[in-house]
């Protein structure tokens, strides 16, 4: 996997996602052996230009303020921190070697005083790197779903909702990696410069196997980088398949149970975990030898140096206070480089996270503002003209062929045919959720997809098939869009869609809050809070798509009747298959693997004794 490197999959793991036929006992299947070309090469060269990290300083922008101080205050810290190796020297060589209570009282006091100073300094700057962080986080997180957002729908009809979710937590893993890691390392650059120069000043030899032993311990660091990068990639997409696991539990406990997939299920999330344990377990064993090596290099830089100090001391070329102040220099240099060590794990996080950010950054947004119509155009005529569409690549099943329509302003127009024909999908082209294939649509002489998306549904009123109730009071929902929620649109949405009874019935009435996505309603009180949501807008287009068939009989009559009354001069159409939703339309358009077999009036149509005839009879034998 280009992205991964190689990836191991145990017997039992290849067999399991490995989908084979079996012919006389044995399972039989394809492999497909693919190689990157040249041109795979290419790409990944422009991808990799695009990850930096430098359009993420726009986030600090408006705390170079807070910034400065800082900085400032770091600088103060190191400066602070200089300061001890010569006290306690002085401390030995002339406090102790002379029995000067006196000076080293004076000396302690100082140290009491300068750290002191220090610790307020850390208190200050910990407070300013949260209120950062915190900041820079939520903006980082809003402007990632402000993109989401501007994503066209088809992104999101091959996305899990844990893998999102899981983006999310990377925007988190980036803000830490620039607030923290990357200024804490900044910093211990500084300490490190001052206190190398300064170590120097005792013992040129020293400093040099210090420097030598910092090198080994940061090539060391750096020979398990890319399988840590592979391991982190793996663990991402464990991580967000636990997610979409979870999610999917609990939102699906109803089915669970009535199928008794309780195990079934369980199991499912189990190899997930083990997954998980399996990766946790090769991260521990790469973490272990990249610390045990480090660590290792570092006790015995510590214990050479330790020994040449020594040396120095009993041959007279450095005292006992001097020998001191190296073991306190040693211990400040250390670390540096064990924030170095954190720093490139945190690096290579934030640049994994970068990475996975980039896939949806670099996204195409459903609409370009420029150049659009901010104006609808006054023929309000709805037209497809020759129009192909299919959801996936060029190999994949054309979903509508050749569709020729004409929707006039103001008239109605009902799509009927069997499941899977693309009334459905005909509904998502004209709210321009996809562009066709082939072919164009109009609005008048305007092509729609030139007309601002944010316009051109905020004149559509919508019901789509599995619309989604928020959990929010039943007013916010059919106020969707608005902060302020129109009471008296409210109150006459609610009474086209004969929900009234209903809600006013509820302990809170309108300021009821209903569970996620309708839980405690009932399908058909879930389906008049949609149609109540698409009334609320007074829409000049309505586009209904099965909106009426979780209802009763008695209740779609009268939400029918009410609904006939308010399409007077708006342009509808309705996706159905009851009759009795699209028997008063002035067109019918009848659908059949994807392409319009048969379109006109009611009694046209059965008079044709064609498709919709079927229709109709097999509804009226069925007694729907």
């Amino acid at each position: 996997d280009p992205a991964h490197g190689k990836v191991k999959l145990s017997k039992a793991e290849f067999m399991d996602g490995w989908i084979s036929d079996t012919v006389d006992g044995e399972d039989v299947g394809v492999i497909l052996m693919l190689e990157p070309t040249p041109k795979f090469y290419e790409r990944e060269g422009e991808k990799e230009s695009k990850l930096n990290f430098t359009y993420l300083f726009k986030y600090f922008k408006n705390y170079n303020g807070l910034i400065w101080q800082l900085v400032i205050g770091v600088i103060a810290g190191v400066f602070l921190q200089i300061s001890f190796p010569f006290l306690m020297q002085s401390v030995v060589d002339t406090g102790i070697e002379n029995q000067d209570l006196d000076f080293i009282y004076v000396v302690l006091i100082a140290q009491l005083v300068l750290y002191l100073s220090q610790t307020a300094i850390e208190f200050f700057r910990s407070w300013i790197l949260l209120y950062i962080g915190s900041r820079v986080s939520i903006s980082m997180i809003s402007d990632f779903l402000i993109k989401m957002m501007r994503l066209p729908i088809r992104f999101f009809d091959t996305k899990l909702i844990g893998d999102l979710l899981q983006r999310i937590a990377d925007n988190r893993r980036v803000e830490y990696f620039l607030t923290s890691s990357a200024l804490f390392t900044a910093f211990s650059l500084i300490t490190f410069i001052i206190f190398t120069g300064i170590l120097a000043t005792y013992s040129l030899l020293i400093v040099s196997i210090f420097l030598i032993a910092t090198v080994l311990f940061v090539g060391w660091i750096l020979f398990f980088l890319k399988k840590r990068k592979e391991l982190d990639y793996r663990r991402f997409d464990q991580l967000a398949d636990n997610q979409s696991n979870l999610i999917q539990l609990i939102n699906g406990m109803q089915e669970i149970k009535l199928h008794n997939a309780e195990k079934q299920k369980r199991w499912k999330w189990e190899r997930v975990q083990a997954k998980l344990f399996r990766i946790s377990i090769s991260y521990l064993r790469l973490e272990q030898l990249q610390s045990a090596g480090a660590k290792f290099i570092n006790e015995l830089k510590n214990i050479i140096i330790t020994f040449i100090a020594a040396r120095a001391v009993i041959q007279g070329n450095m005292t006992l206070g001097m020998m001191v102040a190296v073991q306190y220099i040693i211990g400040q240099l250390n670390g540096p480089v064990l924030q170095w060590m954190s720093f490139m794990k945190s690096y290579q996080d934030a640049e994994i996270s970068l990475e996975r950010l980039n896939e949806i950054n670099s996204k195409e947004e459903e609409e370009d503002v420029d150049g659009k119509i901010n104006i609808l155009p006054s023929n309000k005529d709805l037209t497809m003209e020759n129009i192909y569409f299919q959801y996936g690549g060029p190999s994949s099943n054309m979903i509508l062929k050749n569709i020729n329509l004409e929707i006039p302003q103001g008239k109605k127009i009902a799509i009927v045919g069997t499941s899977g024909s693309g009334k459905t999908t005909l509904l998502k082209l004209l709210l321009n959720f996809y562009q066709p294939t082939k072919g164009q649509m109009k609005l008048g002489d305007t092509m729609l997809s030139n007309i601002r998306n944010k316009l051109w549904r905020a004149k559509c009123g919508v019901v789509m098939q599995g619309g989604y109730i928020f959990s929010e009071s039943i007013a916010k929902n059919i106020a969707l869009g608005d902060e302020i929620v129109d009471k008296k649109k409210l109150l006459h949405a609610v009474k086209v869609a004969n929900a009234q009874t209903f809600i006013e019935g509820l302990p809170l009435g309108y300021n009821t809050k209903i569970g996620d996505d309708g839980i405690g309603l009932s399908q058909g009180q879930k389906q008049r809070l949609l149609l109540a949501r698409a009334v609320y807008k007074n829409p000049e287009f309505i586009f209904l798509d099965e909106a009426t068939n979780a209802l009763d009989a008695y209740n779609e009559m009268i939400v029918m009747d009410n609904l006939e009354e308010f399409f007077e001069g708006r342009t509808v159409v309705i996706v159905a298959h009851r009759l009795s939703t699209v028997k008063n339309a002035d067109m019918i358009v009848v659908l059949e693997d994807g392409e319009i077999i048969e379109q006109g009036t009611h009694t046209e149509l059965t008079a044709m004794k064609g498709a919709y005839y079927y229709l109709v009879r097999n509804q009226l034998e069925l007694g729907v």
